[in-house]
């Protein structure tokens, strides 16, 4: 067996939650902010549409209402009561592009998160086209400012198939996430990669080898995400004609379980299944149970006697069957 299992607690992969017990002893949550950005996508630099797959809140559904982040914040902390669940939560900036604002404001928002003594660290969820030069030295700037505190960038990458990347109206190519992810590297600010499964026309197959690619990368960690079919956006369009049908439970967690199967042991599985607003998923309502999705993955991966990384060789190569 690998040498980080032991790190695992009770689950077959390495989960946020192992991470965060291993390096602070306790518990950790996200509090999710949404810092007042919009998007290339969206502001008409790339499109006015949106991904197709986002609604209005631009991934961030679940985040506070736009304002002060220190209002934010509280608000966030508030929710938890005099509930002791650790001594520290991460801020997630995670409503539409993070990055996408003047340097100066970007630098106030971080600062001012990073501050907090209840904040461990920030996660900044972005594009990979939206990480310029001065954004680049903003990080390693707040990593040299903040040593004790950690410091995170998510890119969402989805696919690494150009059919569907076109089809989801992702705006890059592949090409610019392997230079994002480059450039973090250099400044040693871990990285997080969005990885959607179930996107329509995709194969079991062409899923397999999203993560065998990025395994080359060994990002510090992977989300890998449902395909939820929000209302009001052009992916419930398509859905609703009929051009394509959403994934059933047990074939979304044999997809999974295949993916994890397949991701290197080093990698931290930040998300395995994904929340969907309640007012706005129109399918798989089944999903709207995470509790039994992550029951149901744990059971049918002890029963397979399977775990992250089973199927992963050292040299990055996997089984792709």
């Amino acid at each position: 067996m690998i040498q980080t299992k032991s790190l695992w607690l009770d689950k077959p992969y390495y989960s946020l939650d192992a991470y965060f017990k291993d390096t602070f002893h306790h518990k950790c949550y996200k509090i999710a902010l949404d810092a007042g950005m919009t998007c290339p996508n969206r502001d008409g630099s790339l499109d006015s549409r949106g991904c197709i797959f986002c609604s209005a809140g631009g991934s961030g559904d679940f985040a506070a209402s736009p304002g002060a982040i220190d209002r934010q914040l509280a608000e966030g902390l508030a929710k938890f009561g005099d509930k002791k669940v650790g001594d520290c939560f991460m801020a997630y900036f995670q409503a539409y592009t993070n990055t996408y604002a003047p340097v100066e404001e970007l630098r106030k928002i971080y600062t001012e998160a990073l501050s907090h003594p209840q904040i461990c660290g920030i996660s900044i969820a972005t594009r990979p086209d939206c990480l310029g030069e001065d954004v680049l030295a903003l990080l390693a700037e707040l990593k040299t400012g903040f040593p004790k505190k950690l410091i995170w960038v998510e890119l969402g990458l989805q696919t690494i198939h150009k059919q569907t990347a076109d089809y989801i109206r992702r705006g890059y190519p592949l090409s610019v996430f392997e230079e994002a992810a480059g450039h973090l590297q250099d400044i040693g600010i871990p990285y997080i990669v969005h990885v959607i499964l179930g996107l329509p026309g995709e194969t079991r197959g062409q899923m397999y080898e999203t993560i065998q690619y990025l395994n080359r990368f060994s990002p510090f960690g992977i989300k890998l995400q449902l395909l939820h079919i929000l209302k009001g956006t052009d992916l419930a369009t398509d859905y609703e004609a009929g051009l394509f049908p959403a994934l059933e439970k047990e074939e979304y967690l044999d997809i999974l379980i295949g993916c994890i199967e397949r991701l290197s042991p080093e990698i931290v599985l930040h998300r395995v299944t994904g929340d969907g607003p309640k007012a706005l998923l129109l399918a798989p309502t089944w999903s709207l149970n995470k509790r039994d999705v992550l029951n149901s993955l744990h059971k049918e991966m002890k029963n397979r006697q399977t775990y992250q990384g089973r199927l992963y060789h050292a040299t990055g190569s996997t089984d792709t069957v």
